[in-house]
């Protein structure tokens, strides 16, 4: 919606109008001022679109997941790193339904620009080895999966991986 430059903007005019509003003797709109101008900040560090993506995403809804980030227009000066990187991580998650060579440029890209989680770095790496399982690429799968496996502290895409290493051995 804004860019990443003006929404810092937007909070330093707020701030100094709350900082305005406290010499003014108005405290409580100068509170309120600060409070409004945190909202900002927030989106500067998470983008508003790449949010809702994530909301259509975990309904299930791919095609409205696509159509959020398809607003997105240069992705990488709009985006800060962190945001590019999941930018390209719900691009992946798209593409592997259908197309895997996209997918997997996706999932690197991703991995290159960085992830915040630990589960969303393995569950790229396995999305990775699940596309170089599929192209019998055996040893770059392999190592793939120890990577997720080492990442996955909560155990939860633990079966999963047990399942692929399954698979990879009938490679």
């Amino acid at each position: 919606m804004f860019n990443k430059n003006l929404k810092l903007v937007i909070a330093a005019l707020i701030i100094a109008y709350a900082v305005y509003q406290f010499v003014e003797g108005n405290i409580g709109n100068g509170i309120s001022l600060l409070l409004f101008s945190s909202i900002f900040i927030f989106l500067y560090y998470r983008n508003e679109i790449i949010l809702l993506a994530f909301l259509k995403m975990r309904k299930q809804d791919l095609a409205g997941t696509k159509k959020w980030l398809d607003k997105i227009k240069n992705p990488d000066t709009a985006l800060t790193k962190k945001q590019n990187g999941y930018y390209n991580y719900l691009n992946g998650i798209i593409f592997s339904q259908t197309n895997l060579t996209q997918a997997e440029k996706y999932f690197k890209k991703a991995l290159k620009f960085g992830l915040n989680m630990d589960y969303d770095v393995a569950m790229a790496k396995l999305s990775l080895a699940g596309i170089a399982m599929q192209k019998r690429r055996k040893r770059e799968a392999t190592m793939l999966l120890n990577e997720a496996k080492k990442l996955d502290k909560q155990n939860m895409l633990a079966e999963q991986i047990k399942m692929m290493q399954q698979q990879l051995k009938k490679i």
